[in-house]
C-alpha cells in the first residue's frame, strides 16, 4: 500500500510554522486560559474558524492564535506537540520557522521565547527522537524595523540549532529587495537565506528573492510555473522549491491539489520538496501532502522516494547525517 510506503520513508520536513503547528487541543487550552484573544474554546467552532476565506482572513486567525503565547511554557508546549506529531509520520529532522519579533510584540520576553525553544527542542530529540533546527523569520509586513530586530535577535542570542533566516507575512506590496541588508548580513554570519515567494504574487517576486535576497531555498513559490525562464534557473541552479500544497488550496492560491502546479515544476527539473506550512490549520500532515500529489500526479514509488530525498539534500543537516537518512531511503 502507498500509504504504508509512504510512512515507511524517513522524512523530513523544511516548511512549517511554530504558531501554525498548534494541535487543536493546544489551541483549545489557550483560548480557555486567554479568552481575550478571541479564538473559539469549541472544537466545532474552532473548525469553522479555519475555514479561510482568502490568504488576508488566513493571517488574521494566525495571528489570533499567536497573540495566546505569552511564556516560555506556551512555546515548549507548541514545539514538544510538533515533535510527536511529526515523529508518529516518520519524520526525522524539521526546520521550524519561528517569528521572534511577533512574539517580543505580543509581549513575551525574548529569553522566555529561547528558553521554550531550547527545552522543547530537547525532549523533541531524547523524547521522540526528532531533530529539530529553527528558522528566524522577518514579518515582512512590519517592515523595515522588523527586519533590523529581527536579525539583531538571530545574530545576538544565536541560538542552538538556528540555520536560516526566512522572511513571511503578505508578499504583494512588501518587496523582497527592502530586506536585502539583512539577508546579506545573515549570510555573511553563517545563516541560510530561505524567504517566502511567490505564494499569493508572481514570479518577479521570486527572482527579487533569488536575486537579492541570495536566497538557497524558496518557500512557496507556487507561481514560479508561470514563468518557463525562472523554472529553467530553479532547476540549472539547483534551488529547491518549499512546496506546500494544502495550504495552497485552503488560502485560495490553488483550486485543488490536482490543479496545483508541482507537475509542472516537476517536469521543468525543478527540486520539489513537500511540506506541510500550518498542518492542524489546514487539516494536513506531512504524510498526507505525499499521498495526495502522489495520488495526483499518479507516481511510482521510485519518484516518491525522490520526494523525500530531495528534502534530505535541501535540508541544512550535515552532509553524514544526510547520507545516513538518504542510504535509509535507499533502503526501503
Amino acid at each position: 500500500m502507498l500509504r504504508e510506503y509512504i510512512h515507511a520513508l524517513p522524512k523530513v520536513e523544511l516548511h512549517v510554522h511554530l504558531v501554525g503547528s498548534a494541535s487543536v487541543d493546544t489551541v483549545v487550552a489557550l483560548a480557555a486560559r486567554h479568552p481575550s484573544a478571541g479564538v473559539p474554546t469549541d472544537r466545532a467552532e474552532l473548525a469553522a474558524f479555519y475555514e479561510f476565506r482568502d490568504f488576508d482572513h488566513f493571517l488574521k486567525v494566525y495571528w489570533a492564535v499567536q497573540s495566546m503565547l505569552r511564556d516560555r511554557g506556551d512555546i515548549d508546549v507548541l514545539v514538544t506537540g510538533l515533535a510527536a506529531e511529526l515523529a508518529a509520520q516518520n519524520v526525522r529532522y524539521a526546520e521550524v520557522t519561528v517569528t521572534p519579533y511577533n512574539h517580543v510584540l505580543d509581549g513575551m520576553p525574548g529569553d522566555e521565547l529561547l528558553a521554550g525553544l531550547e527545552s522543547g527542542r530537547a525532549t523533541a530529540r531524547d523524547v521522540h527522537g526528532v531533530e529539530l533546527a529553527w528558522v528566524f523569520d522577518i514579518p515582512g509586513e512590519k517592515g523595515i524595523v522588523a527586519g533590523r530586530e529581527t536579525l539583531t535577535f538571530a545574530l545576538g542570542e544565536r541560538p542552538d540549532g538556528l540555520v536560516a533566516l526566512g522572511l513571511g507575512g503578505p508578499e504583494i506590496g512588501v518587496g523582497r529587495a527592502r530586506f536585502e541588508p539583512f539577508f546579506t548580513a545573515a549570510r555573511e554570519a553563517g545563516l541560510h537565506s530561505v524567504p517566502h515567494a511567490g505564494e499569493t504574487s508572481g514570479p518577479a517576486t521570486v527572482w527579487s528573492a533569488l536575486h537579492d535576497l541570495g536566497a538557497e531555498r524558496i518557500g512557496h513559490g507556487t507561481s514560479s510555473a508561470a514563468d518557463p525562464a525562472l523554472l529553467a534557473y530553479l532547476a540549472e541552479h539547483r534551488i529547491p522549491l518549499e512546496v506546500c500544497p494544502t495550504s495552497n488550496v485552503r488560502t485560495r492560491q490553488v483550486a485543488s491539489v490536482d490543479a496545483h502546479p508541482v507537475r509542472r515544476m516537476l517536469d521543468h527539473g525543478v527540486v520539489v520538496t513537500l511540506n506541510t506550512d500550518d498542518p492542524p490549520m489546514f487539516g494536513a500532515t506531512l504524510e498526507g501532502e505525499y499521498l495526495a500529489v502522489a495520488t495526483s500526479l499518479g507516481l511510482r514509488k521510485s519518484e516518491v522516494a525522490a520526494l523525500a530525498a530531495n528534502g534530505v539534500r535541501s535540508s541544512f543537516l550535515p552532509a553524514s547525517r544526510k547520507d545516513e537518512l538518504l542510504a535509509e531511503i535507499a533502503a526501503v
